[in-house]
């Protein structure tokens, strides 16, 4: 299984808001995902592998409520992030 952290610079570049930014709700949202896509593959081979749905789950908690945070503060940064990600298709 690969390392989540491997591509994170490149996570990081793709939804940076200015030059500095590593921690707006864009990047902490792409971040959860990437990292969620991966579990996803890992539980493809390790069915039974309940501790790390444990984590997934609250991974996806917490994604859920980053989204809620944005889509009440800025309805058009929230739209064209899920449109980037591929989410609520």
């Amino acid at each position: 299984m690969t390392n989540a952290g491997d591509n994170k610079g490149q996570v990081v570049q793709n939804f940076k808001r200015h030059e500095s930014d590593t921690g707006s709700v864009e990047v902490q949202v792409a971040l959860l995902t990437d990292r969620i896509n991966s579990l996803n593959n890992h539980f493809k081979v390790a069915r039974k592998d309940y501790a790390s749905r444990t984590g997934l789950m609250k991974m996806v908690g917490h994604r859920r409520s980053l989204l809620a945070y944005l889509r009440r503060k800025s309805v058009s940064r929230y739209e064209q992030l899920i449109q980037q990600l591929g989410l609520r298709r």
